[in-house]
C-alpha cells in the first residue's frame, strides 16, 4: 500500500467519489468535520490530505478549514495538504498556501489533475523524509556526547578528549564565550571512570565574590552572619565525580590560594570549620580570559596556573569550524521547530544559508542557537530568511549549469566520506565509482579525506 491519504469533505457524494477514485493508489480515510480530521490525524497519521476549506460548522466560509490546516501543518511539517475550494474563494486558497498548504484545486475537482498533484506531493514528501533520515544519520555520525561537529578542528578535539578522559588529570578548557566549553567538560566526565558520579558545574563569574568561597567549599553553622545551618559546598557535592569551574579567571587571589591547596591535598576546609574533609574530585576548569596576561598583571597565581594546565584543550570558535555552521543551524531549526505557532518551517532560503555562512559569529554557537530560536518564532513563511535571523542579506551565488553540477558532485563526495568516516575505498563503493576516480574527485575539489577519519576507522591506501 502507498501513502496514507485523508479526504476531508462534508458532502458524502463527493467524498465517496474521491475515495473510490484514489483507493487503488492510497490507503484512504474520510473525515467530514474539523474535529474528526484532527482526531484521525492523531491515529491514522496521513501523509497526504485533501481538505475542503468549507467544512462544517462553516460551510459557507473558510475559517474552520483554515484553522484545521494550521493545526495539521503545525503537527507535522512534512504533511502535504491539497485544499479544495470554490472559484469565489481564490483569496482563501492563496492564504492556505501561505499557511503551508502544498497546492489548491478549485471545485468541481478534476480527478486526473488531482491525481497528478497528489503523486507529485507524495514524491516530494518521500524525498523530504529520505533527506531527514540522511540528515539525522549525519548528525548521529558526527555527534560526540552533546557536541555536534564534522569539521577537522572538532574531530581533533574529540580525539584529544578521548585520550585524556580516562585519566584523573586536572584539565583547563580554553575558548571564546559561547563555544561550548561546558559540553566539553561533560564529555570528558562521561568518558571517565567517574561517569557514574556527579557532574557539578559552577560559574565563578555568576556568583558574588563574597559568596563564592562558601559556594565552593561550604560553611559551618554560625560561620558568618546569615549562616544559620551547616552547608556543603559544590566541591563536596561532586565527591566521586567531577566539578567544573567555569570562568576560573574570575577568582580573586585569596580564593585562588584555597583552590590550589585543594588541588594539592584534595581536602576541603569549610568556612568556620575546624577540620579538613577529604574529597575525591576531578577538577575541570574553563576560561575565555587571557590567563598569561592575568599572570603578567599579578591577577592570577602562577602556581595555580601550572596546576590547572596539566592538560589544556582549546575549543575552536564557530568561524573556524567550516561546514559545522550549517549543520548546527539545521540541528537548532529542528530543535526549536515545535515551539512555532504558525506554518511549519521547511528550512532556510539560499540567501539565509549564505548569510549564515558569511557571518563571523562573535557569540559562537550560543549566538547561532539564539538567532535560530528567534527566527523560528518570527518567520512569516515556510522558509527562514536573513531578515528572520537578524543578519544582513547576502545573495546566494549564481551558478551556471556546470557550477550547479559540480556543487552537487562535491556534496555527494563529502556525504560519502562522512558516512564512511573517511574510508576512501568504502566511499567510492557508496557512490558507485572506482577508487582512482574517487581520488581524482578529491583532488578536483580539494577535499582532504583524513579530515573525516576517526580513530577507529581503518584506511588501506
Amino acid at each position: 500500500m502507498g501513502s496514507r491519504l485523508l479526504i476531508v469533505e462534508d458532502q458524502e457524494a463527493i467524498a465517496s467519489q474521491l475515495r473510490w477514485a484514489l483507493l487503488d493508489e492510497y490507503e484512504v480515510a474520510v473525515a467530514e468535520t474539523g474535529k474528526v480530521t484532527l482526531d484521525l490525524a492523531e491515529t491514522f497519521h496521513p501523509d497526504l490530505v485533501t481538505l475542503d476549506l468549507g467544512i462544517p460548522p462553516d460551510p459557507r466560509g473558510t475559517e474552520e478549514g483554515l484553522r484545521v490546516l494550521r493545526e495539521l501543518v503545525q503537527r507535522d511539517r512534512r504533511i502535504k495538504v491539497v485544499v479544495t475550494t470554490g472559484s469565489q474563494d481564490r483569496e482563501a486558497a492563496l492564504e492556505a498556501v501561505q499557511l503551508g498548504a502544498y497546492d489548491y484545486q478549485q471545485k468541481p475537482v478534476d480527478l486526473d489533475q488531482l491525481r497528478i498533484v497528489l503523486r507529485r506531493a507524495a514524491y516530494v514528501q518521500h524525498l523530504e523524509r529520505e533527506n531527514d533520515a540522511r540528515v539525522h544519520a549525519t548528525e548521529a555520525d558526527n555527534s560526540y556526547g552533546r557536541i555536534i561537529g564534522l569539521s577537522g578542528a572538532m574531530r581533533s578535539l574529540f580525539h584529544q578528549i578521548e585520550r585524556i578522559a580516562p585519566s584523573n588529570a586536572t584539565v583547563l578548557v580554553l575558548g571564546e564565550s559561547g563555544t561550548g566549553k561546558e559540553l566539553v567538560a561533560q564529555a570528558i566526565h562521561e568518558r571517565s571512570m567517574r561517569a557514574p558520579g556527579p557532574f557539578v558545574p559552577i560559574n565563578c563569574a555568576a556568583i558574588p565574590r563574597e559568596l563564592l568561597e562558601a559556594e565552593l567549599f561550604g560553611h559551618e553553622k554560625g560561620a558568618y552572619t546569615g549562616a544559620h545551618v551547616r552547608r556543603r559546598g559544590k566541591i563536596e557535592f561532586a565527591d566521586g565525580g567531577t566539578v567544573f569551574l567555569d570562568e576560573i579567571g574570575e577568582l580573586d587571589l585569596s580564593l585562588q590560594a584555597k583552590l590550589l591547596r585543594f588541588l594539592q591535598d584534595h581536602k576541603v576546609d569549610r568556612i568556620g570549620g575546624r577540620e579538613s574533609l577529604s574529597v575525591e574530585v576531578r577538577v575541570i576548569a574553563a576560561t575565555n580570559a587571557d590567563l598569561p596576561r592575568l599572570l603578567a598583571e599579578g591577577r592570577f597565581r602562577e602556581d595555580l596556573y601550572y596546576r590547572l594546565t596539566v592538560v589544556s584543550l582549546s575549543v575552536p570558535p564557530l568561524r573556524e569550524r567550516g561546514e559545522d555552521v550549517v549543520l548546527l543551524a539545521n540541528v537548532f531549526l529542528r530543535r526549536f521547530g515545535p515551539e512555532r505557532r504558525g506554518p511549519a518551517l521547511r528550512g532556510f532560503t539560499p540567501e539565509a544559508l549564505a548569510a549564515v555562512n558569511g557571518y563571523g559569529w562573535p557569540g559562537n554557537v550560543r549566538e547561532l542557537e539564539s538567532k535560530i530560536q528567534h527566527a523560528v518564532l518570527v518567520a512569516a513563511g515556510p522558509f527562514i530568511t536573513p531578515t528572520d535571523l537578524g543578519l544582513p542579506g547576502q545573495a546566494a551565488p549564481a551558478l551556471s549549469l556546470r557550477g550547479a553540477r559540480e556543487a552537487v558532485e562535491r556534496q555527494v563526495v563529502v556525504d560519502a566520506l562522512t558516512r564512511t568516516s573517511g574510508n576512501i575505498s568504502h566511499a567510492a563503493r557508496v557512490i558507485g565509482v572506482t577508487r582512482p576516480t574517487f581520488h581524482s574527485l578529491l583532488t578536483k575539489y580539494r577535499i582532504q579525506a583524513h579530515a573525516f577519519r576517526r580513530e577507529s576507522a581503518q584506511e588501506s591506501d
